[in-house]
């Protein structure tokens, strides 16, 4: 009889995965200038460079940002060992009251005439009840696998590549996943409970399997490649999340909630929000 083997000592099961996701990722609010700049500039090396989707706006220090970052809150999220920033998100929050475009969504602005869900459109619901989580973006150093694999640590230190061990690549996957969960709950402790987001096919497909089942709003169209809106409300997600991501979750939670201890919640839309 051959023995049981128990998940819990699985190095690479999902629990233990996750534990060691969360001890060596850090999340963060951005609250100053420089903090900021750092998202901005992770923009830009992947929109303006890398896709060559967008012209930098600020080609002298490489920085990419728009209209909506004056009503967004953003978050990154920072590998701890090297200090890279791996990935970054954006919430917009809109303002009725503001002028055109501030007062709606950013897919509304370049996607509008794709939106044709008779219930589920930004006109037909409450306006202080939504948000789009905007700006989803991964290092590309914590997405593909650099040639420099082949060679040494040595090797790649001397090109001033950071190294990364097999162990480290493991936990890559998570993010995408782990900022989708960030936004969300930056929204939810704002009180928001439903969610926008314009997304490539395979975006809404990897969700899925955490459990983020997303219904399709719009037409697809050519917007930085081939997009289509999406949305998912409080229920739906909380709902279909994961149990294994549970963990993940609440540390997010815990995480950003004393984060914004920082800018009471009340104040947070306009105090964080630049």
């Amino acid at each position: 009889m051959k023995p049981l083997k128990h998940k819990v000592n699985n190095r690479h099961a999902p629990e233990v995965l996750i534990e060691r996701f969360i001890k060596e990722f850090k999340f963060k609010i951005c609250i100053d200038e420089h903090e900021k700049e750092l998202v901005y500039r992770l923009r830009h090396d992947i929109y303006c460079e890398e896709l060559q989707y967008e012209k930098a706006s600020d080609p002298i220090k490489k920085l990419e940002f728009d209209i909506y970052d004056q009503n967004s809150i953003h978050c990154l999220i920072e590998h701890r060992r090297t200090g890279l920033v791996a990935g970054c998100v954006r919430v917009v929050v809109p303002t009725p009251s503001s002028p055109y475009p501030l007062n709606q969504l950013p897919l509304q602005s370049y996607g509008g005439q794709s939106l044709t869900h008779t219930e589920l459109h930004p006109d037909r619901l409450d306006p202080e009840s939504f948000y789009e989580i905007s700006r989803l973006a991964v290092n590309r150093l914590f997405r593909t696998k650099p040639k420099e694999d082949i060679m040494s640590a040595t090797s790649i230190a001397k090109r001033n590549t950071p190294f990364f061990s097999t162990e480290e690549r493991k936990l890559f996957p998570l993010l995408a996943t782990s900022l989708f969960i960030t936004g969300y709950v930056l929204g939810r402790q704002l009180g928001k409970n439903q969610v926008f987001a314009m997304m490539e096919p395979s975006l809404p497909r990897l969700l899925a399997l955490t459990g983020f089942h997303f219904t399709k709003v719009g037409e697809t169209i050519d917007f930085h490649g081939r997009r289509s809106a999406y949305y998912i409300n409080k229920q739906q997600a909380e709902n279909g999340l994961k149990l294994t991501l549970l963990p993940l979750y609440l540390h997010i939670q815990q995480t950003l909630t004393l984060q914004l201890r920082e800018v009471p919640i009340k104040e947070a839309s306009t105090s964080l929000i630049t």
